[in-house]
């Protein structure tokens, strides 16, 4: 009885091993890093001029993703994603990604504003106290529209209502405790 040859037998590593003994990585794991750095060079495209001159990348790919804005065909244009995300394999995408993060305002300092936001929204609902205590820290605030905002959201929540008033109390929350807001640019509601 014949056997089929076996790829150890031949001397060949098997296909997921490098020449080297080292794993390489499957087909899967590489098509998903494709997909991912194509998805990177999206958000790329995706940034207005001025947040894309803050992005720190070579002249081909800046090239590419300017001709990807003038391309109105889908077919040309998901040609061109690929291809931009072909040139994405020379960049360091933790640092594009941190740079698009700079750019668009995605920081740590903008987190914790929303954080913040949220645990005020939270507060201001939970508690009548901590309505006086935003107020001290914010005597610039409307006061009778905040209070108003809590009346509203408070009477949503009762009655298991989408939490349209939760929503824009937090939004005015997020406008006020912005270090670049002023209390008149703040929303009114």
């Amino acid at each position: 009885m014949m056997q089929a040859p076996d790829s150890t037998s031949t001397g060949a590593p098997p296909d997921d091993e490098a020449a080297d003994g080292s794993e390489r990585p499957s087909k899967t794991q590489r098509k998903k890093a494709m997909h991912a750095l194509q998805a990177l060079g999206q958000q790329l495209v995706e940034l207005g001029r001025d947040q894309l001159a803050q992005v720190d990348l070579p002249q081909e790919l800046r090239e590419a993703i300017a001709f990807a804005h003038r391309v109105t065909s889908h077919e040309g244009r998901r040609r061109q994603m690929q291809y931009i995300g072909k040139l994405m394999r020379q960049v360091d995408a933790d640092e594009v990604r941190a740079a698009i993060g700079r750019a668009t305002g995605e920081s740590r300092a903008a987190v914790a504003l929303m954080h913040l936001a949220e645990r005020w929204r939270d507060r201001l609902l939970a508690d009548d106290e901590a309505l006086t205590a935003f107020m001290s820290e914010r005597p610039g605030a409307d006061v009778q529209w905040l209070r108003a905002a809590i009346r509203a959201a408070r009477r949503e929540h009762a009655a298991g209502q989408p939490p349209k008033h939760a929503r824009a109390l937090y939004r005015w929350l997020h406008d006020q405790l912005a270090p670049h807001t002023s209390s008149e640019d703040a929303h009114e509601g």
